[in-house]
This record gives C-alpha cells, sequence and structure tokens, in this order.
C-alpha cells in the first residue's frame, strides 16, 4: 500500500516535469533561431558574412546594421527612408480593415447567434464553407477585377475586402456570443432597447477580450501580408513593410548583418504589441473556446 500510495503522489509531479520539459525545449527550439538574428543584427557586415559562426564579433557590439535600416532610400528622392515609409504605408493599410473588418463581423455573429431569422443556419454553413476554398484560386480572378477598376497599384485591394468582415472572425466570435445569457438580451427588450442598441450597449462591452484577440490577430496578419501587396503594389513608394523588406534583403544579400537588422525592426511593432495586450489575447481565445 505504501507502494502504490508514493507512486500515485509522484505521479502529478512526475507529469509536471515531463510537461515542463518538453515546454522548455519547444521554447528552446523557437528562440535558437531568433538568438541568431539578434545576434547577427548587432555584428559588422565581416563578421556576419564569416563561415565561422560567433555570437558576438570580435570588434564588439555595432548598430551599423541598424543605421543602415533607416537610411536606406530605393528612391534617392524620398522624403524617408525606404523601410520607414514602408512602416507607415503598412500601419495606413492595414488599421482601417481591421477596424471595419472586426465591426461588420462582429455585427454578423451577433445576428447569427441571437438573431432569428429564415435560413439562418444554411447562410451560416455557407458562410463558414468559404474557409475551404484556398485563397490562391481567387487570385487570377480578383486580381483582373481590381484592374479594370484601376485599383492596380493602390492600397484600395489591401483595404476595401477586409472591411467586410473575415468567416473566421464571423465564427469566433459567433462562439463567444452564444455563450452571453439569452436573458440579458431579454431584459433588454423589455426596457425597449433596439437590437443596434444590444449590440453596443451589451454584447460589444461583454466581448471586449474576444474583440481585442481578433483584433490583433487580424492586425498580425495584415502587417505580415507579403502575397497580395507583392501582386497588387508596383511602385517603391507605395509598397508596405514586407515587399519592402524583400528589397531591402536583395539589396543587402551579402551583408546578413543589415538584412537580420531590417528583420528585428520590423518584428518590434507586433512583439511590443503582443506584450501589452497579451492578457486581453489569451483571455479572448480561452473564453472562446470555453464559451462555444
Amino acid at each position: 500500500m505504501r507502494t502504490t500510495d508514493r507512486k500515485t503522489r509522484f505521479s502529478p509531479i512526475a507529469q509536471k516535469i515531463a510537461i515542463y520539459a518538453i515546454l522548455v525545449l519547444y521554447a528552446v527550439i523557437i528562440i535558437f533561431p531568433f538568438s541568431i538574428v539578434v545576434s547577427t543584427a548587432f555584428k559588422d557586415w565581416k563578421s556576419a558574412a564569416s563561415a565561422e559562426f560567433q555570437w558576438i564579433s570580435q570588434n564588439g557590439i555595432t548598430m551599423e546594421g541598424f543605421n543602415e535600416v533607416f537610411l536606406y532610400k530605393a528612391n534617392p528622392s524620398a522624403a524617408l527612408p525606404t523601410l520607414v515609409k514602408a512602416f507607415f504605408n503598412t500601419l495606413f493599410y492595414i488599421l482601417p480593415p481591421t477596424i471595419m473588418g472586426l465591426l461588420t463581423s462582429s455585427m454578423a455573429a451577433y445576428a447569427f447567434a441571437k438573431l432569428r431569422f429564415r435560413a439562418k443556419n444554411f447562410m451560416y454553413a455557407a458562410l463558414l464553407a468559404t474557409m475551404m476554398i484556398p485563397g490562391t484560386i481567387t487570385i487570377a480572378s480578383q486580381f483582373s477585377i481590381y484592374d479594370t477598376l484601376g485599383w492596380v497599384d493602390t492600397p484600395l485591394p489591401l483595404m476595401i475586402p477586409g472591411m467586410f468582415g473575415a468567416a473566421a472572425c464571423v465564427f469566433f466570435m459567433r462562439q463567444f456570443f452564444t455563450g452571453i445569457p439569452d436573458s440579458i438580451i431579454e431584459a433588454a427588450k423589455l426596457d425597449g432597447v433596439s437590437y443596434v442598441g444590444i449590440f453596443f450597449e451589451i454584447m460589444v462591452p461583454l466581448s471586449v477580450p474576444a474583440l481585442i484577440a481578433q483584433g490583433l490577430l487580424g492586425f498580425i496578419g495584415g502587417y505580415n501580408d507579403y502575397f497580395n501587396p507583392l501582386i497588387y503594389l508596383q511602385s517603391s513608394d507605395n509598397y508596405n513593410l514586407q515587399v519592402a523588406l524583400k528589397t531591402y534583403a536583395s539589396v543587402y544579400e551579402k551583408k546578413q548583418n543589415f538584412v537580420m537588422a531590417g528583420t528585428l525592426v520590423a518584428l518590434l511593432p507586433t512583439l511590443i504589441i503582443y506584450f501589452i495586450a497579451q492578457d486581453f489575447f489569451i483571455e479572448g481565445i480561452a473564453a472562446s473556446g470555453i464559451k462555444g
């Protein structure tokens, strides 16, 4: 009996040790390549190009890679450095569709979760079915339409579609709204609150963590988008950060410290945003999973 009790007593401890060991190993696998990026960014270009890898160059830590990031201009007559201009372009391209898309997706999710209307289940199933279609299938037809409209080499193809929401966001928010008791909505109806008022006065305040989580996902998805801007943006003045960074990497192909410095600078905004809003992000994801 004593042997059995000891096994039962130490089993949870062994499980926790195993779990933490796996998590630490996974963290090391993720962090190790990132640490190489950081190390290379602070080297001089000769040390970065050396076949013998060193965490710190013989000349010590240098900022020459970061200096070049804020000096490089693909167009010499441009007022701002290329990557700085591309960063502001990126914010301009993704903030409106992120905000408007979050609003339209949330309103659609509210309708699917709490309102009663004909063919609701069919419409929701059709919406989810669009998630099964790879985006690359529609690229040719989309480009043809945008070219006919004169939208190519403008921000409009990157902004307008996103303002109408996303199926994944509708699904996520519907899961969250479903967990909100119907009694709250019925009480609001008795007080004479309209459906629009219920959405803005009740549903939105109760779903702030979920909205922030979806907003973060939308922002990061747009911030890291490379394929669509590569297709629709043709002039360097219109490049977003990812396309500009690729151009920058092509120019400094043999100077890896410049490339890694640019990569690190491009990565910092998303890291800062995540660290600031990580509590809301985790709470929103967890609450949706539980209530769904």
